[in-house]
């Protein structure tokens, strides 16, 4: 096949580079000057096209919290909203994936499930230290992009790490050449605060108040803290204090943020109610700005949906404290990025297509076959056409949840097509194409990758 007529997103490429693209296979065989060969032509008729995004972050909770959200919705989502790898976290499924037996039993249950291509972070939890513990994580490494674990958890099957069991992950991560993942927000503050503030009332503000900035800070601030002691390979997830990234500067530790902390502050928090209940909150003003500029600059390594969604009842409880902590967002996150980053100037073309899949790629191993539009490269394309807008309402959305707070809102640019290995799974005039089970499993390359996310 031979794509023409397209503005290609090339690596270090400050613009949009018109070019051909040839694919054999699959793969990407060449870009620019294409041989005269007996293919198919695809006319993509003046749209940019950016490589795969890869959205290394959501939450499929297959096997177990299927009500919620399973592979076959979750990955139809992705591929609508232009993602062609996710990585699937590992605290959502029952049982969790902290063993390798386990691996492997979710393994064997969405392996014919996913339209996208997907990999698995393994999984540690207090649970997790027995003696069998350093054993399990060398069994797993060579097949999981990472190990995720929790400052502070509400799970429990997947209980938080205190900082002797972080520092010990840590240690280990040196040898797995492989990231630890930590939701960084401080149990004490959160646990003395909550209380407090549960009997002083039952509103966004209030939930909000029980972990603010203090508690995201102080989380970040002991992690950096043990990384450099142990030479650990750290990465922050979803990170909404802009103040935060300092303590991340001049360190190798890496970090995430979401779209729903770029778009949203607590007034819009106090506004909408639980549609915006996530963990860690949404933030007051400012440290929406402040994420957009480290974004741009790259104190911000690359953007993730964190995509959990649940059945609507679960968001309508009638209280803020239990309402469920978690919102759809796979499908909605390049879209979002390209209207809205993109295109109001806060981030330029070259960042759109790190922050979305180059520096994800990277970081977690994926980049020998994801991550740009290179030769060699699994031919993983969005097409996306600049001229027109888009008002996506929930009709639109594939996810087995509907609560996504991006709906309703009109964004420049509109996704016509979506390739994974060179087929197209995506259109935007005839919907999903591509069938369950499509999607392959990618394990990471083996050696370090600590550095490759800069």
């Amino acid at each position: 096949m031979i794509i023409r007529n397209g503005w290609l997103s090339l690596p270090f490429c400050d613009e949009p580079v018109k070019s051909d693209v040839w694919i054999e296979e699959g793969r990407i065989a060449a870009i620019g000057q294409v041989p005269a060969v007996d293919d198919e032509i695809l006319d993509a008729d003046g749209c940019f096209i950016l490589p795969g995004a890869v959205d290394a972050h959501v939450h499929f909770n297959e096997p177990g919290y299927t009500e919620r959200e399973d592979f076959a919705h979750g990955s139809r989502a992705a591929v609508a909203g232009g993602v062609t790898t996710v990585i699937d976290m590992p605290c959502t499924s029952v049982p969790p994936v902290t063993t390798r037996a386990n691996l492997q039993t979710k393994l064997a249950v969405i392996g014919g499930q996913s339209v996208c291509d997907f990999a698995l972070f393994g999984g540690v939890s207090a649970q997790s230290f027995d003696p069998a513990f350093p054993d399990e994580l060398i069994e797993m490494a060579p097949i999981v992009a990472g190990f995720k674990g929790y400052a502070l958890s509400g799970m429990e099957t997947f209980g938080r790490l205190d900082a002797f069991r972080l520092r010990e992950l840590l240690s280990l991560s040196r040898s797995l050449n492989r990231p630890v993942l930590l939701h960084a927000e401080d149990a004490d503050f959160v646990a003395a605060a909550t209380p407090v503030f549960m009997a002083a009332g039952d509103s966004p503000r209030h939930y909000y108040l029980s972990r603010p900035e203090t508690a995201e800070m102080l989380a970040v601030a002991a992690a950096v803290r043990l990384a450099g002691e142990t030479g650990g390979n750290l990465h922050i997830v979803h990170i909404a204090t802009g103040d935060a990234l300092d303590l991340l500067a001049g360190t190798t530790v890496t970090g995430e943020t979401c779209p729903h902390y770029l778009a949203f502050t607590t007034a819009d928090f106090e506004a909408r109610g639980a549609a915006l209940k996530v963990a860690p909150t949404i933030k007051p003003a400012g440290n929406d700005t402040a994420l957009w500029r480290a974004l741009a600059d790259g104190r911000l390594h690359f953007v993730t949906s964190d995509h959990a969604p649940c059945p609507e009842a679960g968001k309508r409880t009638g209280s803020i404290w239990s309402d469920y902590s978690g919102i759809a967002g796979t499908q909605t996150l390049l879209p979002y990025l390209f209207s809205e980053g993109y295109c109001r100037h806060r981030i330029s073309w070259r960042r759109l297509a790190e922050i979305t899949a180059t520096a994800p790629a990277r970081r977690y191993g994926l980049d020998y076959v994801k991550g740009t539009i290179s030769p060699g490269k699994d031919a993983d394309l969005v097409f996306i056409d600049p001229r027109a807008s888009w008002h996506p309402g929930p009709e639109d959305m594939y996810s087995k949840g509907r609560n996504n707070p991006f709906l309703n809102r009109t964004w420049q640019g509109r996704i016509r097509r979506t390739m994974i290995r060179g087929r197209t799974v995506y259109t935007d005039t005839e919907g999903v194409t591509a069938a369950p089970g499509y999607g392959r499993f990618l394990k990471p390359r083996l050696e370090p990758c600590q550095e490759s996310a800069r």
